[in-house]
């Protein structure tokens, strides 16, 4: 599905002309200003999966706040602004095919982060709530002298009679409310976004392998590739994940290139880089 055909940002004349009309006298900065037209970034074409790779500073994040910024799109967590982005964002201009669904959505690796804090704390109380309950089960399976004298005693009862007929982990797990799964760290991220990708959105991810072992980097990918193939959801991914950046389809812009350029993943040079160091090793993985 295609949402947003392109957007286009200033180039460096447009730029320059704000540069003389400013009335402010006294900056540090002009972010976002000179990021992408110092990458030769002008406009971008999208397909379905469209991938912004590059190093650190090379521009791929501060694309997609701009991007999300001038949509409107939701997102949870703040991100670095100057007080020039307003003034950025509105010398930008985006063409769409169809209206951009309310659901969509800007995702960042301090969402995933935040996420697995919180789970991490919900789980710790889960954790407090299981010792209480070993203690109180080897409480009740030796009770000796417990005498059922009123309705209130009935649920003491029916733990003690538990305690006595089950193991102490199938106890623990009858009493337990509103457990959370537990999962590894790369599990719960990758949880975190198929909770958030929905049907029909346009989703903006900024380096969703964080957190992600290669496994669950590569199921990610197989997920975003059903989504968009099978549920209406076009994405724009920031990332330089090998995994991600073999997404079949994806139109990828190389930040790193001078000026940036469309490539094929197997171009790329992170990539490349990967495929030499394996390819000289390749006869250890061949050894029986």
């Amino acid at each position: 599905m295609l949402y947003l055909s392109c957007f286009t940002f200033p180039d460096a004349d447009a730029e320059f002309d704000f540069r003389l009309s400013v009335k402010r006298t006294c900056y540090d900065t002009v972010y976002p200003f000179h990021v992408l037209s110092g990458r030769g970034l002008a406009k971008i074409e999208f397909e379905p999966i469209t991938i912004l790779y590059g190093g650190n500073g090379s521009g791929k994040t501060t694309a997609l706040n701009v991007i999300g910024e001038k949509l409107g799109l939701a997102r949870e967590t703040l991100y670095n602004r100057s007080s020039f982005f307003e003034d950025y964002t509105h010398l930008c201009r985006y063409e769409t095919r169809m209206p951009i669904p309310e659901n969509s959505r800007v995702i960042v690796s301090d969402d995933v982060f935040e996420f697995m804090q919180d789970l991490r704390a919900l789980n710790g109380g889960i954790d407090r709530r299981r010792e209480e309950l070993f203690e109180e089960y080897l409480d009740n399976k030796n009770e000796r002298d417990f005498r059922l004298r009123s309705i209130d005693d009935y649920e003491k009862l029916k733990k003690i009679v538990q305690a006595r007929s089950k193991t102490q982990s199938r106890y623990v797990r009858l009493n337990m409310k509103d457990n959370v799964r537990e999962q590894s760290n790369g599990e719960s991220a990758y949880a975190y976004f198929t909770q958030k990708i929905g049907e029909d959105g346009l989703y903006l991810l900024d380096e969703p392998e964080n957190s992600l072992s290669p496994e669950n980097q590569l199921k990610l990918a197989g997920y975003l590739e059903d989504s968009a193939r099978f549920f209406n959801c076009q994405f724009v991914i920031a990332t330089h994940s090998p995994f991600i950046l073999a997404l079949r389809g994806a139109r990828i812009y190389d930040l790193d290139a001078a000026p940036a350029a469309v490539k094929k993943w197997t171009e790329l040079e992170a990539v490349r880089t990967y495929y030499d160091f394996f390819n000289s090793h390749r006869a250890l993985f061949e050894q029986d």
